[in-house]
This record gives C-alpha cells, sequence and structure tokens, in this order.
C-alpha cells in the first residue's frame, strides 16, 4: 500500500516555481557579500583567464580583417553583383537582435514591477550594449570609405549638404546611436549605487579611486535615492518604445525595397517578435554558463530559467506564424515572383538555410512547452545555441537568399562568403565575448542594491508567500 503523506509531498520543482525568487537563507549583507567578492576577489579564475585568451585571440583576427579592409577595399569580401549586402549586413541585423533583450528586461519589465528580472537586468544590459557595439561597427565598414561615416550626420558643412534622409541607411544611423545612448543611460544610472558600495569595500586604492569617480558622490541619502528612482523610471518609459522602434526601422530596409522577399508589411512585428526570441536566448546562452561558474544557482533560479523561457516560446510561435503568413501570403497573391521565391527557399541552392531555419527557430522552441525543459539548464542553453544559429541564418535567407534571385534570370548570381567574412564574424563574436569578460570582472553582474531590496521585501511576507 503506497504512503500517503509520501503522495501528498510538495514538488520541488513547483516550490521553486512559486515561492521566493532567491534562495533560503540570504540577508542584506550575504547578498553584498557575494555578489561583489567576484569583482574585488584578487584571484582570477582560471577559467576566466582562458576564456580572455581565446576571445582576445579572436579580437586580433578582427583587427587583422579591418586592416586589409582599409588597405585593400569590401572587395574581399564575397558580395557581388547582384548579392551585393552580405555578411556585413546579415551581422548587422543579427547583433541588432541580440541587443533587445536587454533594453525588454531593464525597461518594460521594470515598469510591469516583475520583480524576477532583478537576478539577469543588469547582465542583459551590458549584453545589449556590447551587441550594440558590434553591430554599429557593421553598416560602416560596408560604406566602402568608412572614414567619410559622419556624412550620415546633419552636421552644419560647408557645402550645404544633408543627408538623404529617404535613405534606410540614415535611419540606421539614427535609430542605432539614440538606442545605444539611452541603453548606456541606463545601464549607467543603474550602476551606480553598486559602484558606491564596490568604493566603500575596495581594498585597492587605485580601484577605490576609480570606482569613486564613477559613483559621483553616491552617499545613499533619501534625495539620492528619490532622483535615482526618478531617473530610472524616466529612462525605462524612453526606453520601451526603442524596442519596438529600432527593429522596425531595420525591418523597412528590406519592406521599402521591391525585391521579393522584401517587400512586405509583416516585416515590423515579426522582425521585433524575432529580436526578442534571439535576444533572450542569448541571455541564456550566456547566464547559464555564468550562472554555474560562479555559483549563482541562489540569485538565477529555475524560476528565472522558466520564465525566460516562456517568453522564449511566446515569441518564438509568434516567429512561426511570420513564416506561415510569409508563405501563404505568397501562394495567395498570385504573384509568380514571390511564389518562385518562396519555392526557391525550400529547393533552391541555398535550401540547407532555409530548413535550417525550420529546424532551430520552429521545432527547436517547442520543447519549450515542457515545464521540465524550461527548468532544465542544460536543455535550455542547447535551445537556446539552436534559436541563436537559426536567427542567423533567418538573416542570411532574407537577406542573401532574396537577392541572389531578383526578377531577371539575366541578373541572378551566387553569393559564396569569403575568408575574410569569417574572420570578420567570428572576430565580433570575440569582440563581444572579450568585452563581457571584461564587464564581470570590473562590474557587479547581478544588481547588488536590487537584490537587497528583494531580500528585504520577501523576508518581510509570510513564509511560503509568493514573491
Amino acid at each position: 500500500m503506497s504512503n500517503p503523506a509520501a503522495d501528498n509531498s510538495p514538488d520541488p520543482v513547483a516550490q521553486a516555481l512559486t515561492g521566493p525568487i532567491i534562495g533560503p537563507g540570504y540577508n542584506y549583507a550575504s547578498v553584498t557579500d557575494k555578489i561583489s567578492a567576484i569583482v574585488l576577489n584578487r584571484r582570477t579564475p582560471k577559467w576566466w583567464v582562458l576564456g580572455f585568451a581565446v576571445t582576445f585571440t579572436l579580437v586580433m583576427m578582427l583587427l587583422v580583417a579591418l586592416t586589409y579592409l582599409f588597405t585593400v577595399g569590401v572587395g574581399i569580401w564575397g558580395i557581388n553583383i547582384p548579392v551585393a549586402w552580405g555578411f556585413a549586413i546579415v551581422n548587422f541585423v543579427w547583433w541588432i537582435g541580440i541587443g533587445h533583450a536587454g533594453t525588454l528586461i531593464s525597461a518594460i519589465l521594470l515598469l510591469l514591477r516583475q520583480q524576477w528580472r532583478t537576478s539577469i537586468n543588469r547582465f542583459a544590459e551590458a549584453m545589449t550594449l556590447f551587441a550594440v557595439a558590434c553591430a554599429g561597427l557593421f553598416p560602416i565598414l560596408h560604406l566602402g570609405r568608412p572614414w567619410l561615416f559622419y556624412w550620415l550626420l546633419p552636421y552644419p558643412d560647408t557645402m550645404k549638404l544633408w543627408p538623404q534622409f529617404r535613405s534606410p541607411l540614415v535611419w540606421d544611423c539614427f535609430a542605432v546611436s539614440t538606442y545605444a545612448t539611452v541603453s548606456l543611460l541606463f545601464w549607467y544610472v543603474g550602476l551606480v549605487p553598486d559602484l558606491a558600495t564596490l568604493r566603500d569595500r575596495s581594498q585597492n586604492r587605485v580601484a577605490k579611486i576609480i570606482y569613486g569617480i564613477l559613483s559621483m558622490g553616491w552617499r545613499g541619502s533619501a534625495v539620492h535615492w528619490y532622483r535615482h528612482e526618478t531617473a530610472s523610471l524616466l529612462l525605462a518609459g524612453l526606453a520601451t518604445p526603442l524596442v519596438v522602434s529600432v527593429h522596425t526601422i531595420v525591418s523597412l530596409d528590406f519592406s521599402f525595397g521591391l525585391v521579393p522577399g522584401w517587400h512586405s508589411t509583416i516585416f515590423p512585428p515579426y522582425f521585433v517578435a524575432g529580436a526578442v526570441f534571439q535576444g533572450f536566448a542569448m541571455v541564456l546562452t550566456l547566464a547559464i554558463p555564468v550562472r554555474k561558474l560562479f555559483h549563482l544557482e541562489d540569485f538565477i533560479t529555475t524560476r528565472h530559467l522558466d520564465n525566460m523561457g516562456k517568453v522564449m516560446l511566446a515569441t518564438g510561435l509568434i516567429v512561426a506564424f511570420g513564416y506561415m503568413s510569409e508563405t501563404f501570403i505568397a501562394w495567395y497573391s498570385a504573384n509568380i515572383y514571390e511564389r518562385y521565391m518562396t519555392l526557391n527557399r525550400m529547393f533552391g541552392p541555398y535550401a540547407v538555410v532555409f530548413w535550417g531555419v525550420i529546424a532551430c527557430n520552429i521545432l527547436a522552441p517547442q520543447f519549450l512547452w515542457s515545464r521540465k525543459i524550461r527548468v532544465n539548464a542544460g536543455a535550455l542553453f542547447v535551445i537556446a545555441m539552436a534559436i541563436n544559429i537559426g536567427m542567423w541564418l533567418e538573416r542570411f535567407m532574407i537577406i542573401v537568399g532574396s537577392l541572389s534571385r531578383d526578377f531577371m534570370p539575366s541578373a541572378w548570381g551566387m553569393y559564396y562568403p569569403t575568408r575574410w567574412d569569417l574572420f570578420t564574424f567570428f572576430g565580433s563574436v570575440g569582440l563581444f565575448l572579450t568585452l563581457l569578460l571584461l564587464f564581470i570582472r570590473s562590474l557587479p553582474l547581478i544588481s547588488i542594491f536590487e537584490m537587497r531590496e528583494l531580500v528585504n521585501e520577501e523576508a518581510s511576507q509570510p513564509s511560503g508567500g509568493e514573491a
């Protein structure tokens, strides 16, 4: 006979998903000690040194590729006629998409008072800044004469010329620069109280001076906290429309063209959903190893993994709906060019890219329907990596697949990336990871003051109450 007590025992996973956001046994001081120790500990972990050596090698490879590019020109890439947009624009759109999760987690979830964002918002904000920095490189490099990039800005020159405001390149310049500026301000304002904590705890005089300057005289007074909260809410309100506007403008780069596969009104919402989808996948790709290496399972709990898995599932379904709508409209419109474009994606020379997109962006996220998968860090990491690959393939499919098969067969051509395309892409990945590793060792990757507020709030609630 079964034991009734055993049958009615609570599910530990269910308790983790409905209980406190932070692990048990933490108080105001212990939270500060654990997070600040990651930065102030003088012993650098061996895995960090090894990782930095690898990523910095990739940065050197990027510098070699850029030096050769500036010397010879964009002819070293695989671009041609008709595929004038190759890896550079594919990587630009991919990196911009990665940068969306940080603003979503920080701004929108802050306005919605979602407390589960607390453990991951600082990390996601830093990821946003580094991804936008990588994204901003590629349109400038693609200009051919990158030293003249300032022509995109409406500065008062002597020839009384203004930028061509009907050019999508100018739209990207304003959208990305605005997004980067607001994201940087939002990230820095949130850092100020934690910089003061590091200033007070640091034993190194040089570090104490640097953190003191960056904390701008923060003393934790009521006036300081009032102004900090006000500035955070104002910046969150400014950043929220940017989540929608930035990738909408990037999608209009394609929608305003007449190329089959581009001229579509579904692109703006489809691109925005895809950016959030990809951004959360990258957050998980980076947060899961950091969570394990720094033993932060009590801060980045199964509840965080579950919530991010749900967001990925929801946005993944929107992306899947976009794929189906695009295919349906190509058939329903009776446009021979759109129909051929769809068939060419499925069975043409780049068919492997199309089916890779389907496998990574539609099939892989379906496993997230299971709660056991959503709380399994290893499974989530594999799915997130698949989504990152799938979203890059999607950008390749849209850009290269459409340009290689234009209206006239006489203008068709194939695109093959050269080693310099690959060096530039992997070098940008190395730049992103190098900046991230430097951030982990120099600044708190989890917001100290927000975690302390969370501990105080949960301590004041009844035992077992929902956070």
